[in-house]
């Protein structure tokens, strides 16, 4: 495994790096401390995760995050002394896969790069096998190769926004509770970060062309959770036959 710190306090870096030497032995720690190094580090070294601070000299963490995401999907952590929900938000609606307020625990970092990366880099079984089809809205999932399209177009989804939506379709007509669409994509460990998934539900319905103030297919159920519908502009339901090929049962069971 390879990491990526991009951090400029130097006293965090190494303090991070040794924890996952001692943890991680096998780990491999690459460090800089600024936007535009981490950048070219993570085009030339692929880190399987980014650890980056916000407030780094140059270009910001917000900015930084930005070029990266045009370069690399690897799951992304932001490290922040700003304890408030509009960062929070900021740095997941910029591409963050995760966000600790500092002063935070060597216990808790590594708990969450262990989630990133069982989130990122792990496809599990009922999430694959055959494909799904819906005509009423255009959509085609190939489930063994992940790749989405709509209305003939290819649409390039990130790792969780990819499951969010496998998730949404494969309980297709059911309200998903918000804690249970965030145990079944982030992990049980983030069942009250509900911000995390009102972000990602955005970035989903803006990449399906599914317009958030009137959607036609990811509908809000306010203070329960989302489903995933095809309903015309009028909101009445869609009637063309929508179907799952060649797919384990288990995929939609509850919670």
């Amino acid at each position: 495994m390879k990491l990526l710190i991009i951090e400029d306090d130097p006293i965090i870096s190494e303090t991070v790096t040794i924890c996952f030497n001692l943890r991680w032995p096998e780990a491999e720690v690459v460090v800089t401390d600024s936007g535009e190094e981490g950048v070219k580090l993570a085009e030339s070294e692929r880190p399987d995760v980014i650890i980056m601070d916000v407030g780094l000299p140059g270009i910001d963490g917000y900015e930084t995050l930005r070029q990266l995401r045009e370069i690399t999907d690897a799951p992304a952590i932001m490290l922040t002394g700003r304890d408030s929900e509009v960062a929070k938000v900021k740095g997941l609606e910029w591409g963050a896969d995760d966000y600790i307020t500092k002063p935070f625990s060597h216990i808790e970092l590594l708990a969450r790069v262990r989630a990133v990366l069982r989130r990122g880099g792990s496809s599990s079984s009922d999430e694959s096998q055959g494909a799904y089809k819906n005509d009423a809205a255009g959509l085609d999932i190939d489930l063994d190769s992940r790749v989405v399209t709509r209305n003939g177009r290819q649409i390039n989804l990130a790792p969780l926004e990819y499951s969010l939506l496998f998730h949404l379709v494969s309980n297709e007509g059911r309200v998903m509770p918000h804690q249970t669409l965030l145990a079944k994509v982030w992990g049980r460990e983030y069942v009250d970060e509900v911000d995390y998934l009102k972000v990602y539900i955005r970035r989903l319905r803006t990449k399906l062309n599914d317009d958030p103030q009137n959607p036609e297919l990811v509908h809000t159920e306010r203070g329960v959770g989302y489903i995933f519908q095809v309903r015309s502009k009028s909101g009445s339901n869609a009637t063309a036959a929508d179907k799952i090929v060649n797919k384990r049962v288990s995929i939609s069971a509850d919670e």
